[in-house]
């Protein structure tokens, strides 16, 4: 990768992702950009642009104005949100990877998205989910990661477009709020936690899902992107993940700094539904040997960070031990 065009700049993973990129590319190789304007240092820290993925002329035109020879298409509407309203999930989702995809196409660009733990429904076995397993989702993110995925594959077999992706299990940052997924309660119960000693889970006690510190994430995508394609069995897309976790294994592991935290239910059906329809584990070995695939966080290590950083961020580091 050496000049990058990234979609979806402003959300949880390409606000961190622009900014690692920019410091191994340079900051005027990466071109940031998204629907809305934003303050964070992905969009100030380089060049950004407002760009409607639902435009396809647009995209072209903005890839080829940068002189993109790698496109990363992070734009999409996550899965809580897009029970809310299906129709625009498709036509955001499928769509705007279509336009991304073809305008990879026309430029030669390697091309990365990202799947989900979504794509697999309750037919794929619930425990070590593997790398290649049916997949039936019956949600429409999970509709559109799967047809994503396929597409993808489309457009190598068919084009010869450098199509990669990851599987990502529920990411867990400190740096920007989550955007409408199932897997968020983690993040909001580090924040909660930190700023009220309390947190209500909308997910039951004992539903496990996996996780991944964002750098863990970050660092997936790169070293991906720049592997060797010929060790690359699958493409899109790899499954990864650090840990397995329920909302009462987060609740322990946050009480070795705040011994009083509580953590509360109130159980929201839909993204319940959700989440008991996704794998307890998944099993990353295709990453790892095809690639390397190795977290540095598991889940110990990542709530002290998460824990460090979100006191500093909130002012209430005199509430952490």
């Amino acid at each position: 990768m050496k000049r990058i065009m990234v979609t979806g700049a402003l959300g949880q993973i390409g606000s961190e992702l622009v900014v690692r990129l920019r410091d191994i590319y340079g900051e005027d190789s990466v071109l940031a950009t998204d629907i809305r304007e934003g303050q964070s240092e992905a969009a100030l820290s380089g060049p950004f642009r407002i760009l409607d993925v639902c435009n396809g002329p647009l995209i072209l035109e903005a890839a080829r104005e940068h002189h993109a020879d790698t496109i990363i298409h992070l734009a999409a509407l996550l899965s809580a949100t897009a029970e809310i309203n299906p129709v625009y999930a498709w036509n955001l989702n499928m769509g705007g990877l279509v336009n991304a995809l073809e305008a990879a196409r026309q430029l030669g660009c390697q091309f990365f998205t990202p799947s989900s733990i979504g794509a697999f429904g309750a037919g794929a076995p619930k425990k070590g989910t593997p790398q290649d397993t049916v997949q039936r989702p019956l949600t429409m993110y999970g509709v559109n990661k799967v047809s994503g995925e396929l597409l993808c594959d489309y457009y190598f077999h068919k084009f010869g477009v450098d199509t990669r992706g990851l599987r990502f299990p529920g990411l867990i940052s400190h740096c920007t709020p989550p955007g409408g997924g199932t897997t968020d309660y983690a993040v909001d119960m580090y924040v909660d936690a930190v700023r009220t000693g309390s947190y209500t889970s909308y997910l039951k006690q004992g539903t496990f899902l996996d996780m991944m510190y964002m750098p863990d994430a970050i660092d997936a995508v790169i070293q991906l992107m720049e592997s060797d394609a010929s060790r690359l069995k699958h493409r899109n897309a790899f499954n990864v993940t650090a840990m397995s976790v329920d909302p009462e294994r987060i609740a322990a592991s946050i009480r070795r700094h705040l011994p009083q935290f509580e953590l509360k239910y109130s159980i929201d059906p839909v993204r319940q539904a959700i989440a008991e329809g996704w794998p307890d584990s998944i099993d990353p070995t295709a990453a790892r040997e095809e690639w390397g695939f190795r977290p540095q966080y598991d889940l110990e290590r990542m709530t002290d960070d998460m824990m460090i950083k979100l006191a500093a961020k909130l002012n209430c580091s005199k509430m952490i031990s």
